[in-house]
């Protein structure tokens, strides 16, 4: 047989073309090496198509028989790693078809009747993409869990509240975990709305125009649990955007994105606390390194890894985008680049969750059912670090404010005072009476109750505050809100 013979064999669309395609075109044009990953939902979407062809007549039902049969065994033989991925074949859904044809004859060749290659991937995207957003979902539980277990222990630890990386107040460690789940939770959120998005069936659209055969397309979305919180089929309205636009792609990347960079964010912050010049964390030997020549070192190598891989996935994101900024309507190659991305984006995210959810809140040990791993706290270091910045400046503005002081006034009185405690190497809570006087007559000994970090702490009772009570409240609504998950 010709390369010629084997190609117009083997290949879909070779009838048309008098030589052979060449061996560099063939690897540069080739997906089946990376889309291969797509092969369950590419089967999930055959046979739900085969389905739905045998319900309207145009597939008998000893094909459609035939067909289930066929992929029962490709999908056996995929799991067990016995099929043959071919080059030549381009891509997953081409490799599954040829093969299919192979073990049951024309019935194979009958199951691409109303529908092409371009509302088939994008199909197998969607299907794809769906089943990871709701692994992902898992994962941001399981990571909301152990930053509030790590903040509903450290509730009254007292942490040097920053801005402008400058001790600004005292906050509860615990309010600053939680602050990671409010964003995590948001992040679920926007996830959720991809999912809902992409939870759309495009299959039926066939190239660009739909089809000339009478399609049930509502029928293959309900089989592929492509439907609304109501149970409405969801299918794709416009055969030309169907098959064209990776929208649902960008978006989720987008919120992967975003999510990332909340990560990265809690990851610039592990890495100062660890840092001998703050020494509030330890983080368990198992997530760390050392070094090739100083002894010494342990470097937080994972929080490090996590903050440079959100590059990467923001990096992904701007592909995307330019992937399909300049592309008219409808198909073109140019999308098969978006597998690649999407797929590292996904993976990326899905290891990252997993790795901090138990770097934050550690590992069960079945012989002792306690968690091992956890990120150590040092109260201690904290609270001293807290002490160093006059981090009670405001509430003694507060105390003159409701002494019936202006609060500009009162900001100018406390900058005074603490111009003095700067002077004399003291905290303002270790100011004499007397001294603080001096400011405004209108101190009284009461005035030491609020300059303690305790009393700061105890006095944001409000809704949203660092106060011990706010703070159980909020992992009390917090954890209420993801059993419901």
């Amino acid at each position: 047989m010709t390369q010629n013979q084997f190609d117009k064999k083997n290949q879909a669309w070779s009838a048309l073309f008098s030589e052979p395609m060449s061996d560099l075109v063939k690897r540069y044009t080739a997906s089946v090496f990376f889309d291969k990953r797509l092969w369950q939902a590419d089967i999930a979407g055959s046979l739900a198509h085969a389905e739905m062809l045998c319900h309207q007549g145009i597939l008998s039902a000893q094909d459609h028989a035939s067909i289930g049969a066929g992929m029962q065994r490709i999908r056996e033989e995929i799991e067990s790693g016995q099929f043959d991925w071919q080059l030549d074949l381009e891509d997953v859904h081409l490799n599954i078809e040829a093969r299919l044809t192979q073990l049951i004859g024309d019935a194979g060749k009958r199951l691409h009747t109303g529908r092409s290659r371009n509302d088939q991937v994008a199909t197998d995207v969607r299907l794809w993409l769906r089943d990871e957003l709701d692994a992902i979902r898992v994962l941001l539980v399981e990571l909301q869990c152990a930053l509030i277990e790590v903040a509903e222990q450290n509730v009254e630890v007292i942490l040097p509240g920053f801005t402008h990386l400058q001790v600004a107040q005292p906050v509860s460690f615990g309010h600053h975990m939680l602050a990671y789940v409010e964003m995590f939770s948001r992040d679920a959120q926007r996830l959720a709305d991809v999912r809902r998005r992409t939870n759309c069936l495009p299959l039926g659209a066939a190239a660009l125009a739909g089809t000339s055969y009478p399609l049930d397309r509502e029928r293959v979305a309900i089989s592929l649990g492509m439907v609304d919180e109501h149970g409405v089929p969801c299918v794709c309205q416009n055969s030309l955007d169907a098959v064209s636009d990776r929208d649902f792609a960008i978006e989720f990347t987008a919120a992967a994105s975003l999510c990332m960079v909340h990560i990265s964010r809690m990851s610039e912050e592990l890495i100062l606390w660890m840092s001998q010049n703050f020494g509030f964390i330890k983080i368990a030997d198992r997530f760390t390194t050392g070094s090739s020549i100083m002894p010494q070192k342990k470097n937080p190598d994972v929080p490090e890894l996590a903050r440079g891989k959100t590059g990467r996935v923001v990096g992904h994101l701007m592909g995307l985008l330019t992937l399909m900024k300049g592309q008219p309507l409808a198909y073109n190659k140019d999308n098969q680049e978006d597998k690649e991305p999407l797929f590292d984006t996904v993976d990326t995210l899905k290891d990252t969750l997993r790795i901090f959810a138990e770097m934050v809140g550690g590992q069960l040990n079945p012989a002792t059912g306690l968690k091992e791993g956890a990120i150590t706290v040092n109260a201690q270091a904290m609270e001293r670090a807290a002490l160093k910045g006059y981090a009670t400046a405001t509430d003694l503005a507060d105390y003159l404010v409701k002494k019936g002081l202006p609060f500009r006034d009162a900001h100018e009185t406390v900058a005074h005072a603490v111009k003095a405690a700067v002077a004399h190497q003291v905290d303002l809570s270790e100011l004499p009476l007397a001294v603080l006087q001096g400011f405004h007559a209108s101190i009284e000994q009461d005035v030491y109750d609020c300059l303690s970090l305790r009393g700061s702490l105890n006095a944001r009772d409000v809704l949203g505050g660092t106060a011990p009570n706010q703070v159980r409240l909020q992992i009390a609504r917090h954890r209420q809100r993801l059993a419901g998950v």
